[in-house]
């Protein structure tokens, strides 16, 4: 069984355009049930507890108390005059109930998208039995429950993968549909720093895995996904509460006006019922974005899961809008990352053959898809292998050492990295600099390929061109980031001409060559320091501090288990240019509570000059009032009505988002004040008219 893991791996599957696009409408498809849930769920949040954590919308909760009141006893804080007052006081009883029940409706549609992912999630968590390995390698059948941090299991074709873990022996093919929504298997094996990772609750399709468990039961990924999803313990983010604040002082200050009016409204002979006072608040408070603005908030993080990405909170998401940096690597992001072996150059008097030959020893441990490539090239090319790989030792590659190889059973070590490493490894070894490797360098170099160099023992065998090609269509998404005043910047291993060549095919702002994990750190903190917000991805261990340091740090769900526990986002698509649609998410989040904030303070103001004449008709001041409402009762009524159904009149733009548009934070202003400011000032004029006819063709006042 165990011999049987060291099966060759079959080529990657790729995720097709379909698969995705499928897999993206499914996750806009409306869930089944939702608006029933959130019919119920806006009843629960009446609960005072609830209620109170909106500040605007708990005043008009207890104004619609207070006017039921005087709805039982018109006269309950003294006399009043007028007819119908019991008719008119309920009448603004159940519309501001409704108003706050619409308001509530709307954070419920928003959660009830989250809760119903969560359900999905929830319905592929199951008990399973593991297959536990004991350090005897004998396997006992176990509970996955019972499985903790550290323990060892052993999965083949049909298992279920018990729990999150790292494969540490074997390749195989895995089906993540229940966590990615796509159909496409993916790929993972032993060795590799970004298809080593996997989750509990997917299931293996071919070959067979040991895995070394990483989390214990419900601290898995799965776990995590429903807890943030679900939303249930959602914290406002630091925008969201200045903005409730604002909303709270403006509240205050219309209160305060409103408080003044009864001694206005004496003096000219025109007294003002409790009743219509609080309607008179309710309808210039800023209800509208005070009822909206926790679901654009949760509509946020929804609209980052339909992209197949999971945020840790809102304040994730929210910093994505505000993003001025963006930290890229280039293989995987700007290019399309296969780099693969394309030609060898070699020098000092050496032939193909040969390069080949010490190309194919240097790469027999490099399970990276550039190493299989090189392997693939030097055999098609002749070179083989006449000695026993049990009795050599491998050199891994790392980031300091930026070559790897093998020492062979003769003594002989060979080796291959960048050309820098490979000159200071041949001098160590009293080798000859040759001015060959320089032109072969510049060669590779000038075409945006990646040079390798070769070397056995002193001397250098020649150059491996490593071809990577640039992304289509990165070069307009790039420009369109820097219409939106976004610097893109690329980190890269490669070598500072290569990088250039690279950069300038893409359209970056900025390019760092020869990048080590200190220096990804280096570059966050330095933008950081000038008050920029940054944004990066990454996959691998060596991603994890710059992950954690960045203000956005999106990690992919084929990285390691220490990548996504340092990032504030998972993609669950592994696609690293996502980063570059977060960033358009986040901006599309501000840019909506921005036009919908301006249009509710344009509202608040139109109503303000559009009631308020009314109320002073009695005293001969008709003149004021210019729109010609029939009376008071008809003109707090119509206010309150439009006051009501502007609310769930807005719960699609809330919850799709107003349409992002690559602008900069001035144009943005103009556009919202032309578009929503020009548009709330307007509207509620004409509705308050409208509605006013029809309550007086009703013939009730």
């Amino acid at each position: 069984m165990i011999g049987s893991i060291n099966t060759p791996p079959s080529r990657r599957p790729r995720n097709r355009p379909s698969d995705r696009r499928q897999s993206r409408k499914q996750s806009k498809a409306i869930p089944k049930g939702l608006y029933t849930r959130a019919i119920k769920d806006a009843f629960v949040k009446l609960n005072p507890k609830a209620a109170i954590r909106n500040p605007v919308m708990f005043l008009v909760w207890m104004g619609t108390i207070i006017t039921l009141m005087v709805t039982i006893d018109p006269y309950l804080f003294g006399p009043v005059s007028g007819q119908n007052l019991q008719l008119f006081n309920g009448l603004i009883t159940a519309i501001l109930f409704f108003t706050v029940l619409f308001a509530n409706f709307a954070e419920a549609v928003a959660e009830g998208r989250g809760k119903a992912q969560a359900d999905a999630l929830r319905s592929t968590k199951s008990e399973t039995i593991a297959k536990k390995l004991a350090p005897d390698g004998s396997i006992s059948e176990v509970s996955s429950t019972t499985l903790r941090q550290g323990d060892t299991v052993y999965v083949s074709a049909g298992d279920i993968i018990p729990g999150d873990g790292e494969v540490t022996m074997g390749v195989a093919s895995v089906d993540e549909s229940a966590i990615t929504g796509e159909s496409a298997p993916v790929l993972k094996e032993s060795g590799s720093d970004v298809g080593s990772s996997v989750t509990g609750g997917t299931r293996i399709i071919s070959d067979e895995l040991i895995i070394r468990i990483t989390s214990d039961p419900g601290k898995g990924f799965i776990d995590r996904m429903i807890a943030l999803v679900e939303g249930a313990e959602r914290s406002k983010t630091p925008n969201e509460i200045a903005l409730t604040v604002l909303l709270a002082v403006l509240s205050l200050v219309f209160m305060i006006v409103i408080v003044t009016l009864p001694a206005f409204a004496y003096y000219v002979n025109s007294p003002i019922s409790v009743s219509v006072l609080i309607a008179l608040l309710v309808a210039l408070i800023p209800t509208t974005i005070g009822g909206l603005l926790s679901s654009i908030g949760i509509a946020g993080m929804d609209r980052v899961a339909q992209f197949n990405v999971i945020a840790t909170s809102g304040r994730a998401v929210e910093a994505c809008g505000d993003v001025s940096t963006l930290i890229l690597d280039k293989t995987g992001t700007i290019t399309l990352g296969n780099r693969l072996a394309e030609e060898f150059l070699p020098i000092n008097g050496h032939d193909i053959q040969e390069m080949a030959q010490v190309s194919l020893w240097a790469s027999i441990f490099d399970d990276t898809p550039e190493g299989k490539s090189i392997v693939r090239l030097s055999e098609r090319l002749g070179a083989f292998i006449d000695f026993d790989t049990n009795n050599v030792e491998g050199i891994q590659f790392s980031a300091r050492t930026r070559m790897s190889g093998t020492n062979l059973p003769d003594g002989r070590e060979v080796r291959k990295g960048a050309v820098e490493a490979i000159r200071g490894f041949v001098r160590s070894r009293n080798g000859y600099d040759s001015p060959e490797l320089d032109t072969a360098y510049q060669r590779v170099s000038e075409q945006g390929g990646t040079p390798l160099a070769v070397a056995l023992d002193g001397e250098v065998y020649g150059v491996i061109y490593l071809k990577d090609i640039v992304k289509p269509g990165i070069r307009d998404r790039f420009d369109q980031l820097r219409r939106m005043g976004v610097r893109t910047v690329m980190l890269t291993g490669d070598n500072r001409i290569t990088a250039s060549v690279i950069a300038r095919e893409a359209g970056v702002d900025d390019f760092i060559a020869e990048a080590t994990p200190e220096d990804k750190i280096d570059v966050i903190q330095q933008e950081q320091a000038q008050g920029k917000l940054v944004a990066m991805t990454g996959d691998g261990t060596n991603d994890a501090p710059a992950l954690a340091q960045a203000n956005v740090g999106v990690a992919m769900n084929t990285g390691t288990q220490a990548a996504k526990e340092a990032a504030n986002m998972v993609d669950l698509d592994s696609d690293p240019t996502k980063l570059i649609d977060i960033v358009g998410i986040g901006k599309q989040l501000l840019i909506t509570r921005g036009a919908l904030t301006t249009f509710s303070i344009a509202n608040d103001i139109a109503k303000y000059f559009a009631i308020i004449p009314v109320l002073f008709t009695s005293a001969n001041l008709q003149g004021l009032n210019i729109m010609r409402l029939t009376s008071t009762n008809t003109a707090v009524l119509s206010a309150l009505i439009y006051n009501a159904l502007i609310i769930p009149v807005l719960i699609p733009l809330a919850l799709k988002g107003v349409k992002f548009r690559p602008l900069t934070a001035n144009q943005l202003l103009q556009r919202n004040i032309l578009i929503y400011g020009l548009g709330g000032i307007i509207a509620p004029f004409l509705a308050i008219k409208v509605i006013d006819i029809i309550i007086t063709a009703i013939g009730f006042f």
